[in-house]
């Protein structure tokens, strides 16, 4: 089954649009686990059991394992996921951006060795960097374009002419480009933070409804779920996978954490679906 049909089966499946990002962080694990020398994976485990019936992705950052010495926890992680949760696709959160073999040995580490359905990917090399990854065709490849942090509009927002000399935002001719030319196998998804809702919306018109969204920003960065709804669903009232991760990790510090994970992620999903 490819990325975008499980991500279809999912949002039918679970009614949900909310995708769950799992970014483990230092110094913020639940007093229970402060002391156990396999937190990572076991606070990892903990948080999906609690969630998965509330979304439609999951999302681990790579970087929160790696950096704790974790990356056997993140693999195990998706291992689980993947069994006792079979359906609900996971997104790795990388950024690759590379060339050649370097951007083929990025792909094998996501799809082999993490066995990850897709990866979040940095266009900024061209489309012989994103290749690797998007000939695999089963696999879903999520194509930076307008992403959340304050600072995205320092590049992202430069005027670019295209070839008939209109001058558009850089970020506009990734879009243009992604569903044009680097969508041959339709697997391809583009990231768009939920603190730019009319861009959000720019970028919909331009990729159409064949290309889902991934949109970080929502919880903690204060993203409005409304105006992402508004300017970013596609015909069918889906095609979005709307991120929230810290607001939902760290819901509690005790040991009810994983209750209270679960309880945010519903009330997350249920005020995003006011708004379908």
């Amino acid at each position: 089954m490819t990325f975008h049909s499980m991500l279809k089966r999912r949002w039918a499946a679970s009614g949900s649009l909310l995708c769950v990002g799992i970014d483990p962080e230092p110094g913020r694990y639940p007093a229970p686990l402060a002391d156990d020398p396999d937190r990572v994976f076991a606070f990892g485990r903990a948080i999906v059991d609690a969630t998965a019936e509330y979304a439609c992705a999951f999302k681990p950052q790579i970087a929160h394992f790696a950096a704790q010495g974790a990356e056997d926890a993140l693999a195990r992680l998706i291992a689980h996921i993947h069994a006792a949760h079979p359906g609900i696709p996971v997104i790795l959160d990388a950024k690759r951006g590379d060339i050649g073999s370097t951007a083929l040995n990025y792909a094998r580490e996501a799809f082999d060795r993490f066995r990850a359905d897709a990866v979040t990917a940095n266009p900024y090399l061209g489309g012989d960097s994103l290749a690797p990854y998007l000939e695999r065709a089963d696999r879903g490849v999520v194509v930076l374009c307008r992403t959340s942090n304050p600072g995205a509009a320092d590049l992202q927002d430069l005027p670019v002419a295209g070839a008939d000399g209109t001058s558009r935002p850089l970020y506009q001719h990734v879009a243009e480009k992604a569903a044009r030319d680097w969508n041959a196998n339709g697997n391809l998804a583009l990231v768009v933070g939920a603190t730019w809702p009319e861009q959000l919306g720019e970028v919909r018109a331009i990729v159409g409804g064949a290309v889902p969204l991934l949109v970080p920003g929502i919880g903690a960065q204060g993203g409005d779920v409304g105006a992402v709804l508004k300017h970013g669903l596609d015909a069918d009232r889906t095609g979005l996978v709307i991120s929230s991760s810290r607001a939902i990790l760290y819901a509690s510090g005790g040991a009810d954490f994983a209750e209270a994970a679960a309880r945010v992620a519903r009330e997350t999903r249920d005020a995003i679906n006011r708004h379908r």
